[in-house]
């Protein structure tokens, strides 16, 4: 029961991986918020959790919609001990390809959807001196891949903001760390393949990223989300956590 007693804002959490990591946050002991732009999901994955979970709709990328969530938690529970800003979409194309709106949208939901909900959050724990932050970046924010311009920026603009929070709220106790995932099979990703002109091929070609040689599961991020967010990491501080299967730090010969 590594997060007993935490109250635990996750952002994104009704399906893939957020919503793995609020299933794994809840069985470790946590009351989960869920915060999802989704309704459907957002409920359903709420009803699923074991304990007293609750879902409100949020749209990250709108600072009232953060606020309102954010202050709902508080007059609930008094207090946010973990905030995993986890939601994300993905973006596809080189620079000269990619259109304004797509690069906006990409920027927007990545980078300003884990500006606000901090921007939100931080200031109860400063209150407190206490308090995790885990952001979602991705590998790709360190080693880049073909045709993901504005994915790629996006994440790496979060690897950025990451550091930069832990320099300034470290003596709030206050830790932030970032994890960054290779290419896990999300629904996203699903259907990505799904949508291949040869399916087979298209997910033979992404295993060979990995020295895993397979995709990752959104249980293997959440786990990796637990450790961020409990104790057990509690040296870790401004740090990225790779749980890529081998894309960043090799290729086989």
């Amino acid at each position: 029961m590594r997060l007993r007693q935490k109250i635990a804002i996750i952002t994104g959490g009704g399906s893939g991986i957020g919503q793995r990591t609020a299933i794994r946050f809840a069985n470790e002991g946590a009351t989960v918020v869920i915060a999802d732009i989704d309704p459907e999901n957002g409920q359903q994955t709420a009803d699923a959790l074991k304990g007293d979970q609750r879902f409100i709709r949020t749209d990250t990328t709108d600072a009232s919609s953060v606020h309102e969530m954010v202050e709902k938690v508080i007059e609930e529970y008094g207090r946010i001990d973990v905030l995993f800003n986890n939601a994300g979409v993905s973006g596809v194309g080189r620079l000269h390809e990619v259109d304004e709106h797509d690069w906006d949208r990409v920027m927007n939901i990545n980078v300003k959807g884990v500006f606000l909900p901090s921007k939100s959050v931080i200031p109860h724990m400063i209150k407190a001196e206490s308090g995790v932050i885990v952001n979602m970046s991705s590998c790709i924010a360190e080693i880049g891949l073909g045709e993901r311009a504005s994915y790629a920026t996006s994440k790496g603009a979060v690897l950025s903001l990451t550091k930069q929070m832990q320099v300034d709220y470290a003596k709030y106790n206050i830790r932030v760390n970032a994890l960054l995932p290779g290419t896990i099979m999300t629904p996203f990703v699903e259907d990505y393949l799904s949508r291949a002109e040869d399916p087979d091929k298209a997910i033979a070609k992404i295993k060979t990223r990995q020295l895993s040689g397979d995709l990752g599961k959104p249980e293997d991020v959440a786990d990796a989300a637990l450790f961020l967010a409990s104790d057990d990491s509690r040296f870790m501080m401004g740090s990225p956590l790779y749980v890529d299967g081998g894309v960043v730090f090799g290729k086989d010969a």
